[in-house]
Protein backbone atom coordinates (compact mmCIF):
# COMPACT_ATOMS: atom_id res chain seq x y z
CA UNK A 1 0.00 0.00 0.00
CA UNK A 2 1.04 3.33 -1.21
CA UNK A 3 0.94 6.34 1.61
CA UNK A 4 -1.70 7.84 0.63
CA UNK A 5 -3.65 4.86 0.34
CA UNK A 6 -2.59 4.11 4.02
CA UNK A 7 -3.84 7.93 4.69
CA UNK A 8 -6.83 7.23 3.00
CA UNK A 9 -7.17 4.05 5.16
CA UNK A 10 -6.46 5.12 8.77
CA UNK A 11 -8.77 8.13 7.94
CA UNK A 12 -11.81 6.38 7.14
CA UNK A 13 -11.20 3.52 9.67
CA UNK A 14 -11.00 6.90 12.59
CA UNK A 15 -14.20 7.80 11.53
CA UNK A 16 -15.77 4.85 11.46
CA UNK A 17 -14.29 4.17 14.68
CA UNK A 18 -15.86 7.74 16.03
CA UNK A 19 -19.17 7.35 14.42
CA UNK A 20 -19.58 3.73 16.28
CA UNK A 21 -18.56 5.13 19.49
CA UNK A 22 -20.36 8.22 19.47
CA UNK A 23 -23.79 6.07 18.43
CA UNK A 24 -23.31 3.67 21.07
CA UNK A 25 -22.43 6.30 23.90
CA UNK A 26 -25.74 8.67 22.59
CA UNK A 27 -28.02 5.74 22.45
CA UNK A 28 -26.94 5.03 25.87
CA UNK A 29 -27.40 8.79 26.74
CA UNK A 30 -30.68 9.07 25.82
CA UNK A 31 -32.34 6.37 27.72
CA UNK A 32 -31.76 9.11 30.24
CA UNK A 33 -33.46 11.83 28.80
CA UNK A 34 -30.31 13.98 27.52
CA UNK A 35 -28.37 14.03 24.36
CA UNK A 36 -24.67 13.29 24.31
CA UNK A 37 -23.70 16.52 23.82
CA UNK A 38 -25.89 17.69 27.29
CA UNK A 39 -23.92 14.83 28.86
CA UNK A 40 -21.04 16.56 28.20
CA UNK A 41 -21.50 19.89 29.23
CA UNK A 42 -22.89 18.11 33.05
CA UNK A 43 -19.99 16.61 33.18
CA UNK A 44 -17.62 19.60 32.09
CA UNK A 45 -19.73 21.38 34.51
CA UNK A 46 -19.11 18.45 37.48
CA UNK A 47 -15.75 18.93 36.98
CA UNK A 48 -16.08 22.77 38.06
CA UNK A 49 -16.03 21.47 41.89
CA UNK A 50 -18.84 23.86 42.44
CA UNK A 51 -17.54 26.61 40.86
CA UNK A 52 -20.10 28.39 38.84
CA UNK A 53 -18.60 28.84 34.58
CA UNK A 54 -19.09 30.78 31.56
CA UNK A 55 -20.35 29.52 28.19
CA UNK A 56 -17.02 30.33 26.56
CA UNK A 57 -15.11 27.91 28.88
CA UNK A 58 -18.24 25.03 28.80
CA UNK A 59 -17.68 25.64 24.92
CA UNK A 60 -13.90 25.54 24.91
CA UNK A 61 -14.12 22.28 26.65
CA UNK A 62 -16.71 20.59 24.39
CA UNK A 63 -15.49 17.72 22.45
CA UNK A 64 -17.97 19.01 19.98
CA UNK A 65 -17.60 22.62 19.74
CA UNK A 66 -20.77 24.05 18.61
CA UNK A 67 -22.44 27.64 19.20
CA UNK A 68 -25.42 25.49 20.33
CA UNK A 69 -24.32 26.09 23.90
CA UNK A 70 -26.31 28.53 24.74
CA UNK A 71 -29.69 26.12 23.48
CA UNK A 72 -27.71 22.88 25.55
CA UNK A 73 -27.86 25.26 28.48
CA UNK A 74 -31.27 26.38 28.39
CA UNK A 75 -32.54 22.42 27.83
CA UNK A 76 -30.31 21.65 30.84
CA UNK A 77 -31.98 24.50 33.02
CA UNK A 78 -35.30 23.23 32.14
CA UNK A 79 -34.88 19.53 33.09
CA UNK A 80 -33.72 21.00 36.28
CA UNK A 81 -30.14 19.47 35.80
CA UNK A 82 -28.30 23.11 35.58
CA UNK A 83 -28.60 26.73 37.13
CA UNK A 84 -27.83 30.24 35.88
CA UNK A 85 -26.06 32.42 38.27
CA UNK A 86 -25.37 36.01 37.85
CA UNK A 87 -22.25 36.84 38.09
CA UNK A 88 -21.29 39.14 41.75
CA UNK A 89 -18.89 40.99 40.05
CA UNK A 90 -20.18 41.59 36.75
CA UNK A 91 -24.32 41.53 37.17
CA UNK A 92 -23.99 41.56 32.97
CA UNK A 93 -22.16 37.91 33.02
CA UNK A 94 -24.48 35.03 33.35
CA UNK A 95 -22.60 31.74 34.54
CA UNK A 96 -23.66 28.19 35.02
CA UNK A 97 -23.79 25.15 37.96
CA UNK A 98 -24.60 21.67 37.68
CA UNK A 99 -27.70 21.39 40.12
CA UNK A 100 -27.82 17.99 42.66
CA UNK A 101 -29.98 16.74 40.20
CA UNK A 102 -27.63 17.32 37.60
CA UNK A 103 -25.03 15.11 40.13
CA UNK A 104 -27.36 12.80 40.59
CA UNK A 105 -28.14 12.10 37.15
CA UNK A 106 -24.66 11.67 36.26
CA UNK A 107 -23.94 8.92 39.30
CA UNK A 108 -26.75 6.88 37.37
CA UNK A 109 -24.77 7.16 33.97
CA UNK A 110 -21.44 6.76 35.31
CA UNK A 111 -21.24 3.13 35.89
CA UNK A 112 -23.01 2.56 32.48
CA UNK A 113 -20.75 4.56 30.21
CA UNK A 114 -17.63 2.63 32.15
CA UNK A 115 -19.16 -0.66 30.72
CA UNK A 116 -19.75 0.70 27.59
CA UNK A 117 -16.15 1.81 27.24
CA UNK A 118 -14.83 -1.56 28.43
CA UNK A 119 -17.07 -2.75 26.12
CA UNK A 120 -16.39 -1.02 23.48
CA UNK A 121 -12.49 -1.13 24.04
CA UNK A 122 -12.32 -4.74 24.85
CA UNK A 123 -10.34 -6.30 22.15
CA UNK A 124 -7.48 -3.76 22.82
CA UNK A 125 -4.98 -5.04 25.52
CA UNK A 126 -4.05 -1.99 28.16
CA UNK A 127 -0.78 -1.79 25.97
CA UNK A 128 -2.98 -1.31 22.96
CA UNK A 129 -5.10 1.26 24.07
CA UNK A 130 -2.40 3.10 25.72
CA UNK A 131 0.02 3.26 22.57
CA UNK A 132 -3.48 3.80 20.37
CA UNK A 133 -4.36 7.01 22.83
CA UNK A 134 -1.03 8.61 22.33
CA UNK A 135 -1.24 8.16 18.69
CA UNK A 136 -4.61 9.72 18.38
CA UNK A 137 -3.79 12.36 20.69
CA UNK A 138 -0.79 13.06 18.01
CA UNK A 139 -3.57 13.94 15.59
CA UNK A 140 -5.58 16.37 17.57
Amino acid sequence: MNNSNINRSLVVSTLKSGIHFHEELSTLVKTFGISLPQFNVLRILRGQKDKTTNLFTINERMIHRTSNTTRLIDKLINKDYVERVVCEKNRRKIEVNITTEGLLLLRKIDPLINQKEAELMHSLTINEKEILNQILTKLT
